[in-house]
Order: C-alpha cells, then sequence, then structure tokens
C-alpha cells in the first residue's frame, strides 16, 4: 500500500478496521526510513493535526541520522501534529523512537502516540527542549490533557531516545535510558495505532521508529 496524505482532523478507527489495515498478531518492527523516497511522506504512514495547522510530515536525508541516511521531519506548524503508521494496532507492548528538536519558538518538541484511534484520541508522551521536561498526555474528544510533568534534560539539535512501554493501566516514559514517569492511567483502553507527535511550530526530526506488542502468556 502506497504512502497516503490525510490532513483531517481524524482518521477514525472503524475506516483502519473496515478496510483491514490493522494487523491483529503480534509485531516487532523497527522503521529507519532509508528505503523511502526523500520529499514523500513515509509508505504506510498517515499525517494528520490535532485541532488546526498545516503539518508537513517527509522523509529527508541527515547526514546526523543514527541510521544513515534519511529521517523523518516534521516542518509544518499546527496545535499537534500527529504521524502515525496505520498497519498497527497495538494495546500492550512498547513504541520508541530518537528525535532531534532542531527549531521552534514555541515549541520545540519531539513525541510518540499509542493507542491511536483516531486525531482526537490517544496517548502521547512528549519531551520538550525548550523547557526541558518530560510529559504524558491523554487526548481525548480533540483535548490534550496532562498527567504528569517531569523536569529533564532536553538538548538541542541533539539526538535523544524517547521509549514509552505500556501494559494494561501501567505506563512507563524514558528518556534516554532514564525513567522519568512511571503511573497508572487507563483512560485511553484497547488497541490503537502507534506514530510520532508535534508540537505548535516545532521542527523535530525522528529516526529508528520501533514498536511491537507485548507476548501474553
Amino acid at each position: 500500500m502506497g504512502a497516503r496524505r490525510f490532513h483531517s482532523l481524524k482518521w477514525p478507527l472503524a475506516l483502519f478496521l473496515a478496510t483491514g489495515v490493522f494487523m491483529h498478531s503480534s509485531y516487532a518492527e523497527t522503521i529507519s526510513f532509508d528505503t523511502d523516497a526523500v520529499g514523500s511522506l513515509p509508505d504506510s504512514w498517515v499525517e494528520g493535526v490535532t485541532g488546526r495547522g498545516t503539518p508537513r510530515w517527509t522523509v529527508e536525508s541527515d547526514a546526523s541520522a543514527p541510521s544513515k541516511p534519511n529521517v523523518l521531519k516534521q516542518s509544518g506548524a499546527g496545535t499537534f501534529p500527529w504521524c502515525v503508521r496505520h498497519r498497527t494496532s497495538i494495546e500492550d507492548g512498547f513504541v520508541e523512537v530518537k528525535f532531534k528538536a532542531l527549531a521552534g519558538t514555541e515549541d520545540r518538541a519531539g513525541g510518540v502516540v499509542w493507542r491511536w484511534k483516531d486525531g482526537d484520541n490517544y496517548y502521547v508522551a512528549r519531551a520538550n527542549a525548550l523547557e526541558d521536561n518530560v510529559s504524558l498526555y491523554y487526548t481525548q474528544n480533540g483535548r490534550r490533557n496532562t498527567i504528569k510533568y517531569v523536569n529533564a534534560p532536553v538538548a538541542k539539535n541533539q539526538w535523544h531516545s524517547l521509549r514509552v512501554e505500556f501494559s494494561g493501566k501501567r505506563i512507563k516514559v524514558a528518556l534516554d535510558g532514564q525513567v522519568y514517569i512511571e503511573l497508572d492511567d487507563e483512560h485511553i483502553v484497547g488497541a490503537g495505532a502507534v506514530g510520532v507527535w508535534t508540537k505548535a511550530d516545532s521542527v523535530t526530526s525522528f529516526d529508528d521508529f520501533s514498536y511491537s506488542s507485548a507476548t501474553k502468556p
């Protein structure tokens, strides 16, 4: 299936299910974007925004990429731009990405989303290089709600790793291998897609996007 570009506020879960693009078996993958065409949205990803704006997610060449030569870069602007891997349906597992916050005067953020039902309902964890913190939110009916903030060093123009592990109510958020948030929350339940996220005018690059569903006994 080729790349699809969606700028609407939602791409509902029902549409994913109706078109059969979710995979229901356990699956693990790491995506480096190195086989995708530069200047395009990567294959099997969709983009959009929670709120308003015009996100621009494209594969770009980057000599500093952790796995050369390409990265996924968000260079547009919007309330909360997102880009999700639409061949995913994970309830319990992990999602991880390497990111570099390049620019932004309102925000310089990089994040991951999981249990993504549509553009208005999902979990998101993000690190902010302007505020030097890591935070966890749930987005419900288009409104972002704060669960927890924790101070953490997030250097600008440097690669960082952000990882979230989730199982049932338990959520664990780690930046550069250190766990900053670990708690229980059950606002968003059931399986959903995984992907990446930014905020406002953040210009952010992403590489080595990894995810897996947990193996249940």
